[in-house]
């Protein structure tokens, strides 16, 4: 039933319903009942008719206009982040892109090829352009929907990682999707690409190992890797966990990060116990 027929249906059931009933009664029942008896019965045939009727249109027009404007807040999303991709491409991707040239020409020129110092300002450089590259690619990417096979779309995008990075990702995934809601799956989504970008950067191996556990009260997801770090960067520095933390908030779960023995440990919590305390509370680590 389309949006117009259900507001003609609205407009005119109690209008049809009382002429019906107005007709039948002075055509078929006048006989039988008294004047006053149909003049107490008519408003409450209306009131029926709309009870039974013009209600449950209602709530159909309501959830038409809903749909309305959840299709139009999408598109209206997925245009502004095509539009901040392209602004990324055509502007600091194509910059980075033209620091990078100009940089290996001053290394050959200066001959510093083998600088420490260089070396590494080439590899900052290479991660700032992989991350800036990500999130070209992230704003590309649709939006979660509630249909959208979650899983199978994380597991896609683990398997792209491992052969773009050559990244071993160890996983062991036990966490049905029905249980995560929408915004869950949108932000810890967010979290593994996140965790998973900073393993390549910092991480002494190429293998990564990715635990997801269901617990009676919620879930645990653990990711740990090798890495060269001996400390968490300072706040002020630490931009990526930060991040974590955001995104763990507005999950209200548990967030636990650690570095022990040359490895780094990233847990996110929800509904069960860590360390002694639940993890009702906003994220922390």
């Amino acid at each position: 039933m389309t949006y117009k027929q259900i507001k003609w249906l609205i407009l005119m059931l109690p209008t049809l319903s009382i002429g019906a009933w107005e007709y039948l009664r002075h055509t078929l029942l006048m006989p039988y009942m008294s004047m006053e008896m149909g003049n107490f019965l008519s408003p409450l045939i209306v009131f029926g008719v709309t009870v039974i009727f013009v209600v449950k249109l209602f709530n159909r027009l309501e959830k038409i206009q809903s749909e309305l404007n959840e299709e139009r807040s999408q598109k209206t999303a997925l245009q502004e982040r095509a539009k901040m991709a392209r602004e990324l491409h055509d502007g600091m991707a194509q910059s980075l892109f033209l620091l990078s040239i100009k940089i290996n020409k001053l290394g050959r020129q200066a001959n510093l090829a083998h600088n420490p110092h260089f070396i590494k300002m080439k590899q900052t450089l290479h991660h700032i352009h992989e991350d800036t590259r990500q999130a070209i690619n992230n704003l590309r990417s649709p939006l979660v929907e509630t249909n959208f096979n979650w899983t199978e779309a994380l597991l896609k995008y683990i398997s792209e990682v491992e052969k773009e990075h050559q990244l071993q990702v160890k996983l062991n995934w036990k966490i049905d999707e029905s249980l995560l809601s929408t915004k869950e799956k949108v932000e810890l989504f967010a979290c593994i690409k996140e965790t998973l970008i900073n393993a390549i950067k910092h991480a002494s191996s190429k293998q990564v190992w990715m635990i997801a556990e269901e617990h009676p009260e919620g879930w645990l997801l653990t990711i740990r890797n090798q890495t060269e770090r001996t400390s968490l960067p300072e706040a002020s520095q630490g931009y990526g966990l930060q991040i974590l933390k955001d995104r763990a908030a507005a999950m209200s779960c548990l967030l636990d990060v650690s570095i022990e023995h040359g490895e780094m440990c990233v847990s996110f919590c929800k509904g069960v116990l860590k360390n002694g305390r639940a993890n009702s509370s906003a994220a922390g680590g």
